[in-house]
């Protein structure tokens, strides 16, 4: 059993604060402590020594100073097996103090409040605390410190027998570093919108915090090293917050493919069900019921959608899981699924099951991110939409059906998750021919002919830019195209409507491009 002559306590999360006392102080410790959590002690029957008497010196300021004093940190940074430090401790009247317990003043909660008082914020802007934990993770040789509850249990058990190793001390001491990081980027953060007037969409610094939640077998090859992280303290329904109910573990594919098919779903009010490969869609449907989505969506391209993808954002019945163990899947992405439902799909040993829970519409919150070498670039994530699609500009002179504008504005979100150039032919509620990522726009309408899978006469085309010259035009005319709804912006717009009125087609200008490399 380890000797600790006192533990410091001061925290402002008191999960588990009371069981920790009572375990240091049953292997001998003196507890030293502060205001609330000093009461909180005592109240359970915790002997407790104040800081404030241990070190001589009454809390100041407002308690803006109780722990600030060489007794404090000299117990903390003086190093037991260097004689000239215990030398000067004693000197100096200053005892060992052997773990500390500290987490920090509520900053990021208080902000979070609406319409926060900058007096209040400052005032939860901890300075002792921080201290505390730094000093005690520098001299992590001879200091336990705690900042996570989450380590409560196992180092009282470690100190109880005896087994507190280096390794320990150090992942302790490194898990205060990667704290007091996230909390200065925080105050920074926060500081930099009162400098500014108001939000910052984009800091000097960028400070992103991501916890690893697992290391994958491989990154996207094999050769590539992968793994997992989640952005902390995000709330949007998301696939890096969803439970795995059954399969093998996500791959950094899997990871890619099933963003991308639960952001699609999300789009949609209706009954929807996206099927992705190799991040982009090869289905997409809306129907009364998940199965008629599901089945819809895969006869877009039903070769493709083999060992594709699929997100629903409604529950997943027996029906539905029925027809998706007809063929290889590799995962499914859900709000939930019912009970014999599952017991169908884990028929299916490999296939992953992933519960998002509850669905709601993307939010602002958060970056798009891409890795540049020695560099990033930022931007917002990509959540335009039309409201009313009739009243977007129809610059052709018959203008659309009823049908044709259902048919669009389907289409035209589906669209926006493809891969420029982007070209999608479609009815309403149902995607027939995709064509992503080309080089050239009118190969990608070339491309969406020769993938659909049933005639594409009567549809309705979506491109995700411009048209740069009439020949993608003509060719979507030849294939039987009876309207178009693109962003419009081309120096040869004019020459694009006349194209579409020599048809007899209609088109649709949103004014919105949606590029995606």
């Amino acid at each position: 059993m380890a000797s600790i002559a006192r533990a410091l306590i001061s925290v402002s999360d008191k999960t588990g604060v009371v069981e920790m006392a009572k375990g240091l102080a049953a292997l001998g410790a003196e507890v030293l402590s502060t205001g609330g959590t000093a009461k909180a002690l005592r109240e359970a029957g915790v002997a407790v020594t104040d800081v404030a008497a241990y070190t001589g010196s009454p809390e100041i300021l407002d308690g803006r100073v109780k722990t600030l004093h060489p007794k404090i940190h000299g117990g903390l940074l003086g190093r037991r097996r260097v004689p000239d430090h215990v030398a000067q401790m004693q000197q100096h009247g200053i005892g060992n103090i052997d773990v500390v317990v500290v987490n920090l003043y509520p900053f990021e909660s208080t902000i979070a409040k609406p319409n926060c008082p900058f007096e209040e914020a400052i005032e939860n802007i901890d300075i002792g605390g921080p201290s505390m934990l730094r000093s005690a993770a520098k001299n992590h040789e001879d200091v336990l410190v705690l900042v996570d509850p989450a380590d409560y249990g196992r180092v009282l058990e470690a100190l109880k027998s005896g087994a507190v190793t280096p390794a320990l001390r150090r992942e302790l001491a490194m898990k205060v570093f990667q704290h007091t990081a996230r909390y200065d980027s925080l105050i920074a953060g926060y500081l930099e919108k009162q400098v500014q007037g108001g939000e910052v969409k984009f800091p000097a610094i960028l400070s992103l915090q991501f916890e690893r939640v697992e290391t994958l077998r491989y990154g996207e090859n094999p050769h590539q090293q992968g793994a997992f992280y989640r952005e902390m303290n995000a709330k949007e329904p998301a696939v890096s917050r969803g439970k795995i109910l059954h399969g093998k573990a996500m791959s950094y594919n899997n990871f890619l493919d099933s963003n991308s098919a639960l952001e699609l779903v999300k789009e949609f009010d209706q009954t929807a069900v996206a099927i992705i490969k190799h991040n982009n869609p090869c289905g997409c449907a809306l129907g009364a019921t998940p199965v008629e989505a599901y089945v819809k969506a895969r006869a877009t391209d039903p070769v493709s959608a083999f060992g594709g993808v699929i997100a629903f954002n409604r529950p997943v019945d027996l029906a539905a899981a029925k027809e998706i163990t007809s063929t290889f899947v590799e995962v499914v992405i859900a709000p939930g699924f019912a009970e014999d439902a599952l017991a169908e799909l884990k028929r299916k040993k490999d296939i992953r099951l992933l519960d998002v829970g509850p669905l709601s519409k993307a939010t602002a919150e958060g970056y798009d991110l891409k890795k540049l070498v020695g560099g990033l670039i930022v931007q917002d994530r990509d959540l335009g939409t039309i409201k009313d699609i009739k009243a977007l500009a129809v610059p052709t002179s018959r203008k659309p059906t009823e049908e044709e504008y259902a048919a669009c504005a389907f289409a035209w979100v589906v669209c926006k998750h493809v891969k420029s150039n982007a070209i999608i032919y479609g009815r309403p509620g149902e995607i027939v021919g995709i064509g992503a990522g080309q080089m050239s726009r009118v190969d990608s309408v070339k491309l969406a002919v020769m993938k659909a899978q049933s005639p594409v006469k009567g549809c309705v085309m979506a491109s995700d830019a411009f048209f740069p010259f009439r020949d993608g035009i003509d060719a979507a005319a030849e294939a039987g195209i009876t309207c178009v709804i693109q962003p419009g912006g081309s120096i040869r717009d004019p020459e694009v409507t006349k194209a579409v009125d020599e048809h007899g087609m209609a088109m649709i200008l949103t004014g919105m491009r949606h590029f995606r490399h």
